[in-house]
């Protein structure tokens, strides 16, 4: 009995590494799904119909204007990762059983993009740019020599300075806190009304990156 239970945990230890070493998958399924802009095409301006693999194939294709369809089968395999992350669901298409259509989660809809432009979705895409993952891979490098960080010893600049001469990332960042910090001050904003109380002369807002949030309130 001692031996089968060791042999159990054995096994289950093997597929949590296996697991974890995987999750990469993760991060780089939804930086597809923007790149394909598949949030807002399932999205529908709010029906969220389910739609399957290959009708999606089409309105990326119309969307991107591609000369020929995508591949359908990899569009399902990046559909299914991330349902599994629960970011869309997976239905019976017209209830077949045997065919698959997809349909955001309120957890996918947090990538739709608003009226305003913004979405989490930029903020998926930040973590996903190259010169942050370049720099995931030397982590352990801050280990052996702590006096510089990581991302420093890849492109000789910290990570901010390199957003100041790089127009692409340094936009992609700000539209990020953006889709971060404009619905929590929405919700702020509704429920609390302090900043229109007299006496109130200043408000500094720290960091304030575009200035999207200050000129909120």
């Amino acid at each position: 009995v001692e031996r089968g239970r060791e042999m159990d945990d054995d096994k289950e230890a093997r597929l949590t590494i296996m697991y974890l070493a995987n999750l990469i998958s993760v991060p780089m399924a939804l930086h597809a799904a923007l790149k394909l802009n598949l949030p807002d095409l399932v999205w529908q301006e709010g029906t969220n119909l389910p739609i399957s693999a290959k009708q999606l194939a089409g309105l990326v294709q119309t969307k991107l204007g591609l000369p020929t369809q995508p591949d359908t089968v990899n569009l399902q395999r990046i559909l299914r990762v991330l349902a599994s992350h629960g970011v869309f669901e997976e239905v019976p298409e017209n209830g077949n059983q045997a065919a698959k259509a997809f349909r955001l989660t309120n957890v996918g809809q947090t990538l739709v993009t608003d009226c305003q432009g913004l979405s989490l979705g930029a903020y998926v895409m930040r973590n996903c740019l190259d010169p942050l993952v370049q720099a995931w891979t030397r982590l352990h490098e801050s280990v052996l020599d702590p006096s510089q960080e990581a991302f420093k010893k890849v492109h000789g600049l910290p990570v901010y300075e390199y957003y100041i001469k790089d127009p692409a990332c340094n936009s992609l960042m700000q539209r990020a806190m953006s889709g971060l910090s404009v619905p929590f001050m929405k919700a702020l904003l509704e429920s609390y009304d302090g900043f229109g109380s007299d006496g109130l002369k200043t408000i500094v807002d720290v960091g304030g990156g575009t200035g999207s949030c200050m000129a909120m309130i």
